[in-house]
């Protein structure tokens, strides 16, 4: 189904995009582009605030969703490649203002114009990469926020089927937890290390060349593990497979 042609989009780039792998901001952008949109990416932008709200910190969580709020209504949808971060903007925040009779209205219009990239260039745009070819195996990884809060499986797998010599084997436990899980990571590392362990495991065991999933933070985790033990499977954000930007490092590479 496509959306409203030439939509007026925002771009939320996410922390970890902006500081860590800036390529997948500008894969989104071309992406977007090739659909059709209009894209800015407001200057006003922070964090989300899904650390803050998930160590409990409502205050801050609050002030961090009224920013983005101000910063990304004006737009007919907002856009992030992250599910993790669109899952806390389409859910955490009309819950955690629920109780504020000025910003709650804006929140829930807000959460309805939201989409993970991928959703939103299949779901909305009906959009298909065009041209792409990449010879090489890959193996995908359905992280638990985008899975299990926006119902993202088959959008990604979907767009990257167009990607002409790319061979997708499938990856036993696919939608179990890689570990990361944001601040668990930290509080709980000897928890989060096993888990990665058995997901590293099971990712060498399909042999594929890359490891594709839809959030930073979570192949970040992999990729570390990955690296740590050998492996010479290399991790990728899908979109910058489909937007033709994985002839450079992987993540983990980089410097």
């Amino acid at each position: 189904m496509s959306g409203q042609p030439n939509p007026r989009v925002g771009l939320f780039v996410t922390c970890l995009v902006d500081a860590i792998r800036p390529s997948i901001g500008f894969s989104a952008i071309q992406l977007l582009e090739e659909a059709g949109c209009r894209v800015e990416v407001p200057q006003a932008q922070t964090c989300c605030g899904q650390p803050a709200l998930n160590s409990g910190d409502e205050k801050d969580a609050a002030a961090l969703a009224r920013q983005t709020i101000a910063a990304f209504e004006g737009f007919d949808y907002i856009v992030l490649p992250s599910g993790s971060c669109a899952g806390t903007i389409v859910h955490g925040y009309p819950d955690l203002l629920a109780k504020d009779p000025v910003w709650a209205p804006r929140a829930r219009i807000l959460a309805t114009r939201t989409h993970e990239i991928t959703s939103f260039l299949v779901d909305v745009m009906g959009f298909r990469p065009k041209g792409r070819r990449l010879s090489a195996t890959a193996t995908y990884h359905d992280s638990c926020a985008g899975l299990r809060e926006l119902g993202i499986a088959a959008q990604p797998r979907a767009l990257l089927a167009e990607v002409a010599g790319l061979e997708m084997r499938g990856l036993e436990g696919n939608d179990v937890c890689c570990g990361f899980g944001g601040t668990f990571c930290v509080k709980y590392s000897d928890i989060s290390n096993a888990i990665v362990t058995e997901k590293a495991e099971a990712i060498e065991r399909t042999e594929a060349d890359l490891l594709l999933a839809g959030d930073l933070g979570c192949l970040m985790n992999m990729a570390g593990k990955l690296n740590r033990r050998g492996a010479r499977t290399r991790c990728f954000h899908t979109i910058e497979v489909l937007a033709g930007r994985a002839d450079g490092p992987a993540i983990g590479e980089e410097g």
